[in-house]
């Protein structure tokens, strides 16, 4: 059986039709299990949650799975920022950070139908970007309510996601930067 933290032979990378696994099919019309989460903080360490559309209440950062078994993940992570924020990584002002960090945790049962009969974990990597504080944010209504900005300690309170919320907390550690007090 093949699981997220297990890389696909190559072989079967290419393959457009389903990945036939030894207790189940990958079939490409589901999602994969590998997925980015991307932080989206400022210098001074205040943080942009957004709300889902389809779970009010419901806050995190950017988050996104691969669209392709082969796609490289720093790909998605641009991708998923600027779907869900407008904001592109453009590799000089705005640059994605990838920690080099994954999470591998049980797929919530309200989101299971969205993956291959069988998958029950996600692969989640850990990115994030530091942004001015008034870029603009263009939510997709279809995805999300509404956004904030908050301090990275409120912001991690906020989360629904225990992940995000972990990484939202490692925020100084990672980047180098405090809080002004």
């Amino acid at each position: 059986m093949w699981l997220p933290r297990q890389p696909l032979p190559f072989y079967l990378l290419r393959q457009k039709k389903a990945l036939r696994g030894a207790f189940f099919i990958l079939d490409m019309s589901h999602k994969i299990p590998v997925s980015v989460l991307v932080v989206i903080h400022t210098a001074d360490l205040d943080v942009l949650l957004i709300e889902r559309a389809g779970q009010p209440g419901f806050w995190q950062s950017v988050t996104g799975s691969v669209d392709a078994v082969d796609e490289p993940l720093l790909l998605t992570a641009a991708r998923e920022l600027a779907e869900e924020t407008g904001i592109v990584a453009d590799g000089h002002d705005i640059v994605l950070r990838d920690w080099n960090l994954s999470n591998v945790y049980e797929i919530y049962p309200i989101w299971r139908h969205r993956y291959a009969p069988g998958v029950t974990r996600n692969t989640e990597h850990v990115f994030s970007v530091q942004v001015p504080r008034d870029i603009a944010v263009t939510l997709s209504p279809r995805e999300h309510l509404q956004h904030a900005w908050l301090p990275y300690l409120a912001a991690a309170d906020r989360c629904f996601s225990s992940s995000n919320a972990e990484a939202i907390l490692q925020l100084p550690a990672m980047t180098g930067l405090a809080r002004p007090t």
